[in-house]
């Protein structure tokens, strides 16, 4: 039990939440995820993801129960100011006047890494994460895909422990997407952060995870794990194979029982 409690990067225990006037959005909710796990949360829109990833960073305050981040940090607020957290949001949310090397750098530099540091270490990941050569150019100057790079090397350089990613690749096209999903398969086998996902995308939540935590009722009083056992590495070659069918096929099944149950939640 003790060695389990040492791998556990985030636990939430009892999680109650309502926005005022709304009805529960969270109700006594507990479930762990383990160091280095990539793990996804799929679940109907408007049921309360990205609430729940605020409360993870620290920006809400749960009204009841906890959520602990690490084995040292006691609470949300306090893993934020240690730099164990990466919060990703949907948009890209990069500074226009401010280049891909400044903008990579940003969460570095807030945690108190002089700007020089921060510049070198951002360059020295550049290559691996394709932005070579894009140092200098500006967040108008790159395609879709290529921001939400810029965005996600930010969260890496400013989160520690546990990397929130809240449907980073949503609002890109289809092709750039799948393209997306692999680049971000290759740089977590190359970093093995650990990695909450928010998605409503099926393919997208096996694809890439070990773990797949399904919201099948508001308000979420608990969450249905389906353990993807496709081996690893992977590549969207993998949506072709019989088991990946057989996995969303149960995945489909489980999240089908939100239909009829969404309480009109607010995200």
């Amino acid at each position: 039990m003790g060695q389990e409690e040492q791998q556990l990067a985030l636990s939430v225990r009892g999680l109650s939440f309502a926005f005022p006037g709304h009805p529960l959005l969270f109700d006594k909710l507990d479930f762990d995820i383990r160091q280095g796990e990539f793990v996804s949360i799929l679940a109907a829109s408007g049921i309360g993801k990205t609430t729940l990833f605020r409360m993870m960073a620290g920006l809400l305050a749960p009204q009841a129960g906890s959520i602990v981040i690490g084995a040292q940090a006691s609470s949300t607020a306090e893993a934020s100011k240690q730099g164990k957290i990466g919060y990703m949001p949907q948009k890209d949310c990069l500074m226009p006047w401010r280049t891909v090397l400044d903008n990579a750098a940003l969460g570095l530099e807030l945690g108190g890494t002089s700007k020089r540091e921060a510049r070198r270490r951002v360059m020295e990941l550049l290559p691996g994460l394709g932005l070579e050569g894009t140092e200098n150019k500006y967040p108008h100057e790159l395609s879709g895909g290529m921001r939400q790079r810029v965005s996600f090397l930010r969260s890496l350089l400013g989160g520690g422990e546990l990397l929130l990613l809240d449907e980073p690749f949503s609002a890109l096209d289809a092709m750039t997407r799948v393209g997306m999903q692999e680049w971000l398969l290759q740089v977590w086998e190359l970093h093995r952060k650990t990695i909450l996902f928010i998605t409503h995308d099926v393919d997208e939540a096996l694809l890439l995870s070990d773990r797949v935590l399904v919201a099948a009722e508001s308000p979420i009083t608990t969450l249905s794990e389906l353990r993807v056992s496709l081996p690893r590495p992977r590549s969207y070659e993998a949506a072709l194979d019989h088991s990946f069918i057989d996995l969303k096929r149960q995945l489909i099944g489980q999240l089908g029982r939100t239909v009829g149950s969404h309480a009109g939640g607010r995200i």
